[in-house]
Order: structure tokens, then C-alpha cells, then sequence
């Protein structure tokens, strides 16, 4: 007889397991001569090696599944235990264009061809600058593309920042601790993290510091390794601060800034930061820019309609060639 422990890693037990454990009891009846106990994130198994083996492959084909689709049911147990979903499993995992599964099972990908571009220049180099109008979903693939690599073990943490600049409004004083006072600035952020990410594995990763979300003033002094950074609204950060910022890059860590040089809220008199380091970085081996337009809107369709209109009333904002990745 052998004993082996697993643990439970990137989804909740709770969904594992199933209602009053009627999940894990249909696993148990697959495997009658072995012995399963389960605690919390921690299951022991005990009988043949040969018979445990088969059962941890089963088992983690579960995991995976739920992991990628957010959720189980009996059919589903039924398929993986009795090996028929192999090849459909497979597929899914090496699907290119779904970037991660998230919540009740939604799929999330590159839509456009500039976030596809995004996508793959993110792989290609170790910092990305993606510059485009409201609604391009920069910021939204950037945020899957580090939670793809935190649940790929690529990277030990993401850290999601933006500087903490009111858009045009005067918020006066915010009640609450120092977290209360500069959530509203970070909503975005979480608003894309709920929809890629379990609710409790969501909460649990930012109270143990695997997700960090936090404003750009805090980055001063740190060095950031093993990790996926997103510097957001970038254009909204002076010259000092971004260089700050990218000079926190550590040991394997990867970097994506995120920004619209058309909604700048900086004082009149502050150049944007983002504005000067496409002129400053344009030749820097190991960086790219991607630029993102009204073709790339995927809200909705009369988001499109409304960037125009305002390009045609507004002064013409500073044009960033995406050839040479110089500003004009």
C-alpha cells in the first residue's frame, strides 16, 4: 500500500467537491479499492501505486477543467473519469485564441487584429507598450495575459498599477483607510480580475499578495522579479514616474504599459510621460509598441461612432507612428 497527498492548487475546493461533497463522492465511486480523504485543500489517497497513478491523471484532468472553465457537474466527472473528454480537453488547453477561461466558463481572447499583435508581441518581448483610444481592450488583454501566465506558473505574482489622477473631477475628500481612499481609482482593474478569476480565488490572492493592485506612487524603492506587471492609464504619469516605473523591472518579470494619449488629466504645463517614452524607447531592442484605434472598439457600437466625433471637434492629439514608434 502507498499514501500520497495532493494538493489542491488554483481552484476552490468547495467547487471541486460539490455540494454536500457529491462531487467528490462520484469520484470515489470510480476508485473503490483506494482509500480518499479529503481536507480542505489537501487530499490523501492511500492503495495500489498503479491505481493511485491512473486516479491522480483523472483527478488533475478535473482540476484543469474547472480551472479553465469555472465550473463542474456530473456529466462532466463522468466524461474525465471514464476517459472520453481526453481529446476534448486537449483542444480546449491548446486553443490559441482563448487567452484564459473565466468566470462560468466565459472565454476570453484577442479579438481584433491589433490584440492579437498585442498577444504576440507580449511573448516575443519582455515590455509592451499598447497606446490606443477608450474601449480597445488594452487594458482588459493585457490583465488576461498576466493571469494567464500567474496560472501557467510563468510568473509568481501580478501587479497591476495606474497613477492616482482624478479624470477632469474634483473628488475631495474620500472617507475611509488609506485602501478605501484609492479603490476608486483601481475599479477598473478589478472589474477585469472578477471577470477572469474565481470570486474567493480572487479574494484570496490579493490578501496573500499574489495579486497586488495598487496606485503607481507606490512602486518608488521596489524591485519587481518573477512577476507580471501592468502599468494602466499611463498617459496620465510625468516623465520621472514612468521611468520610475520601468526601471522596477527585476529578474523575470515582464512589463506591459497601457495608455491613451487622447484623455490626458495631467496639468496643462506637465508633458505626459507616455508621450515621451515612445520618442525616448522607440529603438530599444526588447520593447514594442502597439498601437490600437478605432477598429479595435469592442464595446459598443456606438463607442466607435463617438471617438470619431470627438477626433473631428477636439485639437488633434499627438499621432504616434507605429512603424517607427515615434510620436508626431
Amino acid at each position: 500500500m502507498s499514501e500520497q497527498i495532493i494538493q489542491i492548487e488554483n481552484v476552490s475546493p468547495i467547487d471541486l467537491y460539490g455540494p454536500a461533497d457529491k462531487y467528490l463522492d462520484q469520484v470515489k465511486s470510480y476508485f473503490p479499492k483506494l482509500r480518499i480523504v479529503a481536507r480542505g485543500d489537501f487530499m490523501k489517497v492511500i492503495g495500489d501505486p498503479q491505481e493511485m497513478a491512473f486516479f491522480s491523471s483523472r483527478f488533475e484532468l478535473l482540476i484543469v477543467h474547472l480551472e479553465r472553465f469555472g465550473k463542474i457537474n456530473n456529466s462532466i466527472i463522468e466524461q474525465i473519469m471514464q476517459g472520453e473528454s481526453d481529446k476534448h480537453t486537449t483542444s480546449k488547453a491548446t486553443n490559441g485564441d482563448v487567452l484564459v477561461h473565466g468566470r462560468a466558463g466565459m472565454q476570453v481572447k484577442a479579438i481584433t487584429a491589433n490584440q492579437k499583435r498585442m498577444v504576440s508581441s507580449s511573448e516575443a518581448n519582455d515590455l509592451v507598450f499598447a497606446i490606443g483610444p477608450a474601449g480597445t481592450g488594452k487594458t482588459y488583454t493585457a490583465i488576461a495575459l498576466a493571469v494567464r501566465a500567474l496560472k501557467n506558473k510563468q510568473v509568481k505574482r501580478i501587479i497591476l498599477t495606474r497613477p492616482a489622477v482624478e479624470a477632469g473631477e474634483n473628488l475631495g475628500f474620500l472617507p475611509g483607510d488609506m485602501k478605501d481612499k484609492l479603490d476608486p481609482y483601481m475599479q477598473p482593474l478589478y472589474d477585469a480580475l472578477r471577470d477572469m478569476l474565481p470570486t474567493q480565488k480572487l479574494l484570496t490572492y490579493l490578501e496573500d499578495g499574489t495579486i497586488e493592485v495598487a496606485p503607481l506612487a507606490f512602486m518608488r524603492g521596489r524591485t519587481l522579479d518573477h512577476a507580471f506587471v501592468i502599468l494602466d492609464e499611463a498617459q496620465n504619469a510625468s516623465r520621472s514616474q514612468l521611468k520610475m516605473f520601468l526601471t522596477r523591472m527585476g529578474k523575470s518579470s515582464h512589463f506591459i504599459v497601457t495608455g491613451d494619449v487622447t484623455q490626458i488629466d495631467l496639468p496643462a504645463r506637465q508633458p505626459s510621460g507616455l508621450l515621451q517614452a515612445t520618442k525616448i524607447l522607440k529603438d530599444v531592442a526588447g520593447i514594442d509598441f502597439i498601437m490600437l484605434d478605432d477598429k479595435d472598439v469592442v464595446r459598443h457600437k456606438l463607442v466607435t461612432k463617438i471617438i470619431l466625433a470627438y477626433q473631428e471637434t477636439e485639437p488633434k492629439a499627438p499621432e504616434i507612428n507605429a512603424q517607427n514608434n515615434t510620436t508626431t
